[in-house]
């Protein structure tokens, strides 16, 4: 089972009398996963020995379930780009991306990003996967990105995502002042008809919620923390602009570039239930350089 991805676990004395199917199941191995892994190169172990999914377990059982063997994507070419790994075990990585990196290739950036440069560190480490990325960033937002290694730990990562047990944290400079300490944006979000990149609110928009919190104000603009318990494309510019308080630096939306010359956006925090181990996992990227020297330069308002 050479480059295969494997997952373990122990049947306890509970579990006993189980059919492996229904124990797999319980684990969110779905059937589409089950018929790969009969087809497609992989393979179901109990104390060493292949079953089937109808092999019964007995306490103290040891089950091992290789994974079809993946391959990177051809449209995805590995290159040798530093990363900020921040975390990494067998099933994930979270990187620090900084602002000017796309997530991934497009038409206009077909090399230099994040899965072009996970790829290459892939290879360097002889890991045959893809770049599951489970979090995109927009270009020119900065922060942390979170990477599944196969493709079953980014289904999970989904499921995850989809129940709000996977929290981003953003700060961000908008424009203006705030009355109020904290608030809510619960606004539709849609593409925008003119445009193949812009989006905005609109009723026939998919759902989009945005939480943000007051950090501190100063002349001109406001610092916030924000939470998106969506995941809508461009969501937090596009909820900030259509409040009036454009992203500082993001001209697309409407904010005026005399302090930054990208949005001013940066994902400070991810936490999360670790897929496998069942642990709270929480990681912090401190603000970039570019938005700090805002703060160290800007005056507090009154």
């Amino acid at each position: 089972m050479n480059n295969c991805f494997k997952l373990t676990w122990t049947v306890s004395g509970r579990e006993e009398l189980q059919l492996l199917r229904e124990f797999l199941m319980t684990r969110n191995i779905s059937k589409a996963a089950l018929t790969d892994i009969k087809f497609k190169g992989g393979g179901l172990y109990v104390n060493g020995d292949p079953v089937t999914v109808r092999y019964l377990l007995k306490a103290g059982d040891v089950i091992d379930v290789y994974f079809p063997p993946e391959e990177p994507s051809a449209g995805v070419k590995g290159e040798s780009i530093p990363l900020n790994i921040v975390y990494e075990d067998e099933f994930l990585l979270v990187i620090n991306k900084p602002a000017g990196m796309n997530t991934i290739p497009s038409r206009e950036h077909p090399v230099g990003s994040l899965a072009n440069g996970i790829i290459g560190y892939y290879n360097e480490k002889g890991l045959k996967a893809t770049a599951h990325i489970v979090t995109r960033l927009d270009r020119d937002t900065s922060g942390l990105v979170l990477i599944a290694k196969h493709r079953h730990i980014h289904h999970l990562m989904s499921k995850l995502q989809k129940t709000g047990k996977l929290k981003r944290i953003y700060e961000a400079f908008v424009e203006g002042s705030f009355a109020t300490d904290n608030g809510i944006v619960e606004a539709p979000i849609a593409r925008k008809s003119s445009s193949i990149i812009e989006r905005e609110v609109s009723e026939n928009g998919q759902y989009a919620f945005t939480s943000y919190w007051v950090i501190k104000q100063f002349d001109g603009f406001s610092h916030l923390q924000l939470q998106l318990e969506t995941g809508r494309t461009h969501q937090i510019r596009v909820h900030m602009s259509f409040i009036q308080h454009p992203l500082l630096g993001d001209s697309l939306y409407g904010g005026n570039k005399d302090l930054i010359s990208r949005q001013a956006l940066h994902c400070r925090e991810i936490n999360f239930l670790h897929p496998i181990h069942q642990e709270e996992m929480k990681f912090i990227a401190p603000l970039p350089k570019d938005m700090e020297n805002i703060l160290i330069k800007s005056k507090p308002s009154i």
